[in-house]
C-alpha cells in the first residue's frame, strides 16, 4: 500500500496550508517564528524591491515574502560556499539553516563577507537547542554572543553586528521528536537560558 505524502503533492499542500492560515493555525515552524518576524521586520526597513539578494541553499520563505529586485539562491553540492564566491556583490546575503550544517563556517562567512557590497547586510539565523540534524552533516551551534564572535573574524565589525535569540522550554520539549509548527497553542514567551534560534544582521562597513 502507497502512503500518502504531502511532499508529493505540492499543490495540496499549498492548498492546506492556505486553509489552515485562514482559521488562524500558524504553519511556520515554532522555532523560526519570531526569527521570521524581526528579519523580516528588518528587510521591509530596507526597501526590499530595491535589494539585490543571494540566499546560500535557497527555500521558499523569503522569496515568498518579499519582491526583491533580484534574487539569486546556490545549491549545494553545487556550490559550496566553505570553498567558493559568486563573482558579483549582493545588498543583502541570505544563510537561513545553513551554518550548523558547514564544516568550515569560519571559511564560510568570509566568503560571504566578500559577496556583501559596502554597507549592504548578511542575515544568519542558525538553531542553537536543537537535535542533531545530518544535511547531510551537522557541525556546529552558537550562542548569540559566540555567532558575534564568528562574524567578526569574518570580516565584520563588533559595532555593526546585531544578534538576538529566541526560545523557551516548551519549543524546545517539542522538538525533540518532529519540527513542530506552531499551530494554535504554540507559546512565543522568550526564556533567554533556553534559546532555540539565535540570529544576526551584520552590516558591512558603508564605503
Amino acid at each position: 500500500m502507497t502512503l500518502f505524502s504531502l511532499k508529493d503533492h505540492p499543490q495540496v499542500k499549498r492548498r492546506l496550508k492556505t486553509v489552515l492560515e485562514a482559521i488562524g493555525y500558524d504553519t511556520v515552524d515554532w522555532a523560526r517564528v519570531e526569527m521570521y518576524r524581526e528579519s523580516f521586520n528588518f528587510l521591509r526597513q530596507l526597501g526590499p524591491q530595491k535589494l539585490e539578494v543571494l540566499e546560500i541553499s535557497g527555500g521558499v520563505h523569503w522569496r515568498r515574502e518579499f519582491n526583491f529586485k533580484s534574487y539569486t539562491t546556490t545549491k549545494y553540492p553545487e556550490f559550496d560556499i566553505c570553498a567558493q564566491t559568486l563573482p558579483q556583490t549582493f545588498d543583502v546575503v541570505i544563510a537561513d539553516q545553513v551554518f550548523e550544517h558547514l564544516a568550515w563556517p569560519l571559511r564560510a562567512a568570509k566568503n560571504i563577507y566578500e559577496m556583501v557590497r559596502p554597507g549592504g547586510y548578511f542575515i544568519i539565523a542558525t538553531p542553537f537547542l536543537l537535535r542533531v540534524h545530518n544535511s547531510p552533516i551537522d557541525c556546529s551551534r552558537w550562542t548569540a554572543t559566540g555567532l558575534s564572535h564568528l562574524l567578526q573574524e569574518a570580516g565584520f565589525a563588533a559595532n555593526r553586528i546585531q544578534t538576538a535569540s529566541w526560545g523557551n522550554r516548551a519549543c524546545l520539549r517539542a522538538n525533540f521528536k518532529k519540527w513542530p509548527k506552531r499551530g494554535f497553542t504554540g507559546s512565543l514567551k522568550n526564556e533567554p537560558d533556553f534559546p532555540v534560534m539565535v540570529w544576526a544582521f551584520a552590516q558591512k562597513a558603508p564605503p
